[in-house]
């Protein structure tokens, strides 16, 4: 049988996807219950992390031993990756010893290319390009909250990063609509877009995006490795902020979400973080459930 990665949204079928959902559900039902879940007794998860983590390194270990496994924890500081060792090397040794790898880096060829030469699945844990499991998260999140999210309008607000493209991905394969506004100088690389993806409309102006919106959705200005940008990116992205005004704009009954960590008073105001339409905390406790799915459907394929 060929083995299935999950390097990017787009690697899974709708179908594929409805399953993990279903098992999403079914997990987390059993862990708010207090009822073992031990699919994968005596499975082994490494995970190899080139960039710093906290909700990424806790949701796939504590979810790796609460499905009855053990989890490994690698960073390029104490594994020969930071010494050079070619990519390629480490996935052939990785993957003789365990059964499932999550990697956290920077580029995404270097995820594929550990792919490539791997024996077990691999889980993209977050690239410059791509993070699909906070966005399966974030799709879980909205289904467990309003329904189906196909037809929907999700407004994103701010930077074309990694986040923006899975969600692009995801829109094209759950059927909803990407409303997307990003500031001049930040727009969306169109080689990372799929062609014929017709699941997006860009608006200049944020607020105009917000109109109409299921889900209202933002980041951080400045993500991961372009910290020395943080002062240009503070000026360009003024009036991004998703604040009341925004939420208004949406759907009466609209979300908000941020995959977290936030700054508040930056890309999104206190008031709406922590606001009733807010669903964060959800959303962050919800990374644990669909990734323990996500694990046990890569290593065992779908159960009855």
């Amino acid at each position: 049988m060929a083995i299935k990665h999950f390097l990017q949204f787009s690697d899974f079928t709708l179908d594929e996807f409805d399953y993990v959902i279903e098992r999403s559900r079914i997990i987390k039902r059993k862990f708010k219950n207090y009822e073992p879940h031990h699919t994968l007794l005596d499975r082994t998860l490494v995970m190899v992390f080139e960039k710093n983590s906290t909700r990424t390194r806790l949701s796939f270990e504590a979810g790796m031993h609460q499905l009855g496994g053990a989890a490994i924890y690698l960073n390029t500081r104490d594994s020969q990756l930071g010494r050079g060792e070619p990519v390629e090397d480490a996935a052939q040794v990785m993957s003789r010893m365990c059964d499932i790898i999550m990697v956290r880096t920077f580029g995404q060829d270097i995820i594929d290319r550990f792919a490539g030469h791997s024996r077990v699945p691999v889980i993209n844990g977050l690239t410059n390009e791509h993070h699909p499991c906070q966005v399966l998260a974030d799709v879980f999140t909205y289904i467990e909250h309003r329904g189906s999210i196909k037809d929907k309008t999700v407004a994103w607000i701010g930077d074309a990063n990694n986040m923006l493209y899975s969600w692009l991905q995801a829109a094209q394969i759950f059927g909803f609509h990407v409303n997307v506004s990003t500031p001049k100088g930040y727009e969306i690389d169109q080689s990372l877009v799929a062609s014929g993806n017709s699941n997006y409309t860009f608006f200049a102006n944020p607020s105009d995006a917000c109109a109409g919106a299921d889900l209202v959705t933002t980041d951080v200005w400045t993500s991961m490795g372009y910290e020395e940008e943080n002062a240009a990116r503070l000026k360009a992205f003024d009036g991004w902020i998703v604040d009341a005004e925004k939420m208004k704009r949406a759907n009466a009954d609209a979300l908000f979400m941020h995959c977290l960590p936030a700054h508040r008073g930056e890309e999104v105001a206190a008031e709406v973080i922590d606001g009733p339409q807010s669903v964060v905390w959800d959303e962050a406790e919800n990374r644990l459930h669909v990734q323990k799915a996500l694990l046990e459907y890569l290593v065992l394929g779908k159960l009855n």
